[in-house]
Parts: structure tokens; sequence; C-alpha cells
């Protein structure tokens, strides 16, 4: 008898009382994690994301997923495993953050047309006696992009919510991306594998 992957990670959690808690409100998460088959309870709160000036860039994403996990963690029960988790696009060694407004998010565009940039999630998973954080770091590489293809992005999809100023799962993925070289869904915010993956270190 054939069984789906929902019900696979559905059975796997169950048998291990495992429930995830996930510090974030971003939809694209929710909907990764939703769609490994885990059950999962949204618990958020805000918190300053500010790191170090002398943390190197590639360490960010990871400090933030952890700091993002810290208001949370008193709010942990037996057998929830917290996962926070935050993104960073890194351009010829420079952080780019979410866009300020629509103009910011075009500019950022048009540095990253034709080349090749970092996107970095870092994620921190906690339950009451363990946790532990890591980094995904996927390379992409972007076609020229013309003055109206990006507007036209920018417009009509506002990626105002985007490390980066843009979402690889929508239109400027499909016609922008030429290549990757990593893991899809890291880009999008979550490496679902390596979550799936350690979270078998939470029995």
């Amino acid at each position: 008898m054939a069984y789906s992957p929902l019900f696979i990670g559905q059975y796997y959690c169950i048998m291990h009382k495992i429930k995830i808690v996930l510090g974030s409100k971003s939809p694209r998460r929710q909907e990764l994690i939703k769609e490994l088959g885990i059950p999962f309870e949204v618990r958020t709160k805000e918190v300053e994301e500010n790191y170090p000036s002398d943390l190197p860039v590639k360490q960010v994403a990871g400090y933030l997923a952890k700091l993002k996990a810290q208001p949370l963690i008193p709010t942990l029960r037996e057998n929830e495993v917290l996962l926070t988790s935050d993104t960073v696009v890194l351009n010829q060694g420079i952080i780019l953050g979410k866009p300020i407004d629509k103009e910011d998010a075009i500019q950022t565009l048009r540095k990253l047309s034709g080349g090749v940039h970092e996107v970095i999630t870092g994620v921190h998973m906690q339950s009451l006696n363990k946790e532990l954080t890591f980094s995904n770091c996927t390379k992409v590489y972007f076609s020229e992009l013309t003055e109206e293809e990006i507007t036209e992005y920018v417009q009509e999809f506002n990626p105002l919510d985007k490390a980066g100023s843009y979402g690889i799962q929508e239109w400027i993925g499909l016609i922008g991306v030429k290549k990757i070289d990593g893991c899809f869904y890291s880009v999008m915010g979550l490496p679902v594998n390596d979550v799936y993956q350690h979270l078998k270190e939470f029995n």
C-alpha cells in the first residue's frame, strides 16, 4: 500500500510526538512546513533584528534566526520543537535587505540582473533539552533583466517583504533565474530538507 508524503511526515511526528512551533509570520515558510506534512503551530514575538557590525556576513542569517527564537523559548512545552529562520541576500559580499519602497526594489533588481548572488537562510531549532543553529547557502544566477521586466515585476508583485526584492517562486524567478547551485526552497525562505533531517535529532 502506498502512502503520501504528507501521511509519512505526519506519521513520523505523531509516532515521536513532535510538534513544530514555527516562529514566523511568513506565508512562504508556513506553506513549506505544511507541505512537509508536519504538525505545527505559529507562535511569534517581535524582536529588533540587529546584529554586531563586526559579524561576518555569512553568519548573519544564523545569528538572526537564533535571535528570533529567544522570546519564544519560555513558551516551549514538552515535545515541541521551536523553529525560527532568517534569510539574507549577499551581492558581492554586501547584504541586501528588504526594500524600503518600490524604487529601492527596482534599484536592487538592477544590481542582481545578469549576475550571481548568494542567498543564505539561517535556521534555529530548539526544544526543552536540545538546540542547534545552521545555515544553507545557495548561489542564484540571474539573466539580464530589462527595465520593463524589472518594473513590471515590482509593480505587480510588490516584493517589499522579501530580502533581495524578489521571490524565486514568482514570475521573476520563472523569467529571470537561469540556474541555482544549492537548495531552491532555501531561496524561498526555508531549507526544508535540512529541517526534516535535523528534526530526527529531536526524538
